[in-house]
């Protein structure tokens, strides 16, 4: 069997994934991706025509991803990789599958959500200088766009085999799954074939949560808290003082009073406001409100 990557590897690349995506659509432009594509579109079964099939299930990514509708030409044969796209400027949209789909065509949407978001990216002329982290944003913009579920399921193993598409490990599409789910107010659970997908969202959305616990926000537990208190004492009395470089808050000291600065848990956007206990903040690019206790 062939070792699936694990953990968390990317998740510093993939939530500035989130935050070049919301600068990029805006926090209205996100919503506009909603609901998820359902699984009643992208459905295929043996008894499909293979090529009528394709198309069907790639126009319906197409807008699902809110690209133009136009002709979409997919074509099969061998090659290294699941697929590759010509990222042209259009109308058409020129995509490649690996011949195995052929015969694995439970799959072929979620190699077609990739490449699609290959084009909207290119489209929306986002990217990362390092082509592996564009890959990490193009299977996180994916996914917080709703086609990614699908990547996340055709993740299986069985008899000693296993698959998997994309970038992200099967912990990080999770992840990245359960932070659309919280935004859309969406249950994806009901939507997973894939056992091991069902359990990797399960993990992923774990940590998603914890992000939601984190201070200064009121939702942080005890120990959480009492390291807060701590890391801030230090910074008042000795200014330059930083709580170390895990931290997902810093101190700094201005001239109208110290401020604490954190990530949106939703978009990642740093956001800055007072230490002055119980307090409401607005993140300035998702628009999420926030209470924290600084």
């Amino acid at each position: 069997m062939t070792e699936v990557p694990r953990g968390y590897p990317h998740l510093a690349t993939a939530r500035a994934a989130l935050t070049l995506l919301y600068r990029r659509l805006s926090a209205d432009g996100i919503r506009a991706y909603a609901p998820s594509v359902a699984p009643v579109d992208v459905a295929f079964s043996d008894l499909d025509d293979l090529h009528l099939g394709t198309q069907r299930v790639a126009e319906a990514l197409v807008r699902q991803l809110r690209l133009p509708e136009a002709r979409v030409i997919v074509s099969f044969r061998e090659m290294t990789h699941a697929a590759h796209v010509e990222l042209a400027s259009g109308p058409e949209y020129f995509i490649e599958l690996n011949n195995r789909f052929r015969t694995h065509r439970r799959d072929i949407g979620a190699a077609l959500a990739h490449e699609i978001t290959h084009v909207l990216l290119h489209r929306l002329g986002i990217g990362f200088p390092d082509v592996h982290d564009n890959e990490i944003l193009t299977d996180t913009a994916t996914t917080y766009l709703g086609a990614g579920w699908l990547l996340l399921d055709a993740y299986r193993e069985h008899g000693g085999q296993s698959q998997r598409l994309g970038y992200l490990t099967p912990e990080e599409f999770g992840y990245v799954l359960a932070k659309r789910a919280l935004v859309f107010d969406e249950d994806p659970r009901v939507w997973f074939t894939s056992p091991q997908g069902y359990t990797s969202y399960t993990k992923g959305s774990a940590r998603a949560l914890d992000d939601e616990r984190h201070p200064p926000l009121i939702t942080a537990g005890r120990l959480g808290r009492i390291r807060y208190a701590k890391a801030r004492r230090d910074a008042l009395d000795h200014p330059g003082a930083t709580p170390g470089p895990d931290s997902p808050y810093a101190f700094e000291q201005l001239p109208d009073g110290p401020r604490v600065t954190f990530p949106c848990p939703t978009c990642f956007q740093r956001i800055r406001v007072p230490v002055k206990g119980r307090i409401r903040a607005r993140c300035g690019l998702c628009g999420t409100v926030l209470d924290c206790d600084t």
